[in-house]
């Protein structure tokens, strides 16, 4: 049974155990012996192609969506590897590559992109890489054609409804990091140079037509990388549950995809080369993607301002700040920790899972404190309006003011919980 037989065939058996708790093992056996499990495409909504060495049908997902002349859209770093050199060979002719994209990708990123889209008359984009790549990817595709500025589609009421529709071009996502799970994503977040704001862009059609989840992939992944990325998909999962809106299938989605993180992460960042555990953790990434139109919280809301201003990576200082955070929170989801302890099989309810992250954050090496990633004692008060004004505060739990970020950050510096 080949790699995704197996992960797709774990995640049937979870959900038979969970449903048929009642039943006689032998059913569960025969069931699972039984189920044949191939390559699957999901819909969730967007088309997703799971499974080992799927990237080399990249020309296959062109075919589907009609772009015959693609620019492929990735970073730096990235285009120093095999991956972008094999995915391009994989078309039927290669094509141009657009590497402008800084981790904490810019507007100046974007408009550039569109330049050489426009001047190269492609169709569409491959957008490859992790969030930074991906996000950049999405955002050239949506404004390729557009009238009016960046900046007058961020995510705030229906603002996107001032963009064209009709000249927005399809974009095929597939990502090298098991994180941000902007490959399922309708959003992306620049940082505006002008102000030293990130800024989400929203727009429906900004969605990845295809996605294309290859865990062989993400196999040589720096350590350091596996362990902020995950963090980054531990995050949008638990803040995602966390939130108070209604949405019972996102919170579902968030609950599963805590438990493929809880199961996966320490193993994919020792041991690299365990194709299961990538393959676990970019699900679980795509699901914490597909689970934060629930809500997020004041972990991203502190985070986005010091990726700002500091140029920290994305996933890391989530990691760095979320059990402060939850502590924060403390009141409002509690019980609900009681329940998401039991699920993931973690003693002491609310407790069990913060001393679990703590731990989680020394054996992968992410700083215990802002103050460890340069961010110093008063600079709270620069950082809270930014993180009371940021999209992600109005899901959080807790209803957050400016002060009350004053003292949350001031707590993510000083290591105080």
């Amino acid at each position: 049974m080949c790699i995704r037989d197996r992960v797709l065939a774990a995640h049937c058996l979870h959900l038979l155990l969970i449903n048929l708790q009642d039943r006689k093992v032998s059913t569960l056996e025969r069931l699972y012996k039984t189920t044949k499990m191939n390559s699957m495409n999901w819909n969730y909504p967007t088309t997703v192609w799971f499974g080992e060495n799927r990237s080399k049908e990249i020309q296959k997902a062109c075919d589907h969506l009609k772009i015959n002349n693609p620019l492929i859209v990735t970073d730096p770093g990235l285009l120093q590897t095999s991956i972008i050199e094999q995915i391009n060979s994989d078309l039927k002719e290669k094509t141009n590559i657009y590497s402008e994209v800084q981790g904490n990708p810019t507007g100046s990123n974007v408009i550039n992109g569109v330049k050489i889209f426009n001047e190269g008359n492609h169709d569409g984009v491959i957008a490859i890489g992790g969030g930074s790549g991906m996000d950049t990817g999405k955002g050239i595709a949506f404004m390729a054609h557009q009238t009016r500025p960046l900046w007058d589609f961020e995510d705030i009421g229906d603002w996107w409804t001032r963009a064209d529709s009709n000249v927005i071009k399809p974009i095929i996502a597939v990502p090298t990091t098991a994180g941000t799970g902007s490959e399922v994503g309708r959003a992306s977040v620049f940082l505006n140079e002008e102000n030293s704001k990130k800024k989400i862009i929203f727009h429906p059609k900004m969605l990845p037509e295809i996605a294309i989840l290859d865990p062989v992939l993400t196999v040589n992944l720096p350590k350091n990388i596996t362990a902020g990325t995950g963090m980054d998909a531990l995050a949008h999962c638990i803040e995602a549950y966390s939130s108070p809106f209604y949405h019972p299938m996102a919170e579902g989605t968030a609950l599963e995809g805590l438990r493929l993180v809880k199961e996966n992460i320490q193993e994919a960042y020792h041991n690299g080369n365990n194709i299961e555990a990538r393959a676990h953790m970019l699900v679980a990434s795509m699901m914490g993607a597909a689970a934060f139109q629930k809500g997020l919280g004041a972990i991203h809301s502190i985070t986005h301002p010091v990726n700002s201003l500091y140029n920290t990576h994305h996933g890391t200082t989530n990691g760095t700040v979320m059990p402060f955070v939850l502590n924060y929170n403390r009141s409002t989801i509690e019980k609900k920790f009681i329940r998401l302890a039991n699920f993931l099989d973690i003693k002491n309810g609310f407790e069990g899972i913060v001393d679990w992250i703590i731990e989680l954050k020394k054996e992968m090496q992410i700083p215990e404190t802002l103050k460890d990633m340069g961010v110093n004692n008063g600079d709270e008060v620069k950082l809270a309006p930014l993180a009371q004004e940021d999209p992600s505060t109005g899901a959080n739990p807790l209803e957050m003011s400016e002060e009350k970020f004053k003292e949350l950050i001031s707590n993510c510096i000083t290591g105080q919980y």
